[in-house]
């Protein structure tokens, strides 16, 4: 009993914070998928072609520890962005995909570096998200992309799909989801200082960050100290 209280719970959260970020804009439409690895190994997952505003607990797709569906409806076509994540973050329970449109702008912008895709501006970018990167573009639901987020080694918990949206990985649902809304924010920010110098923090402030608060995901400082808007 105590099991099904648990899940009902998770049920209920998946589908209060999926409302949460369509109602905010951040998420239009059916897009985005929100996932939850459970402790016997197996999934909930948002249903494909489900708008995140208007989910119904009981019909979130279960899936077992082989990716197999077990009840509720067919499971997002976005399974193998979650599934490469899961495989290469071991400590990510929850995996949140948006359309969120800065991040989204972001993905489309040249010259990005894929390693660090947006600058230091904030000291919660790097706490929440750290580095996050870009893959190229592949069609939604297309298998290769899992390969390319697996070539990443587990180095970022925040990836941007080019010409998609962000993929965010976190120990927790509202930690996956904290990060991919800091995200947003963060490439708002960005968006809206190009081209004109703003102050990023420094490499000491960054430093400082990683040891106080024990970022060891947060990858290659220096490249993204020097990465500025503009």
């Amino acid at each position: 009993m105590a099991d099904l209280q648990e899940e009902f719970a998770l049920r209920e959260s998946i589908c209060r914070y999926g409302r949460s970020l369509f109602e905010r804009g951040l998420t239009p439409g059916s897009s985005g998928n929100i996932s939850l690895r459970l402790d016997d190994g197996g999934w909930l997952v948002t249903p494909t072609n489900a708008s995140l505003g208007f989910l119904d607990p009981a019909r979130l797709s279960r899936l077992d520890a082989a990716g197999r569906l077990i009840s509720g409806d067919k499971p997002t076509k976005e399974i193998p962005l979650h599934s490469a994540l899961y495989e290469t973050r071991g400590a990510a329970r929850a995996v949140v995909h948006l359309h969120s449109t800065h991040s989204v702008a972001v993905s489309m912008l040249p010259d990005i570096d894929p390693e660090a895709v947006l600058p230091p501006l904030t000291a919660y970018y790097l706490m929440r998200v750290g580095n996050a990167a870009l893959v190229p573009y592949y069609r939604p639901g297309d298998p290769a992309v899992a390969d390319a987020i697996r070539g990443l080694a587990g180095r970022h918990a925040a990836v941007l799909l080019a010409n998609h949206g962000p993929v965010v990985a976190g120990d927790s649902l509202e930690a996956a989801v904290f990060a991919t809304e800091e995200l947003e924010e963060t490439a708002k920010l960005y968006l809206l200082l190009r081209n004109m110098n703003p102050r990023l923090l420094s490499r000491a402030q960054i430093a400082d960050l990683i040891t106080a608060f024990k970022l060891h995901d947060l990858a290659h400082p220096d490249a993204a100290h020097d990465h500025g808007p503009g």
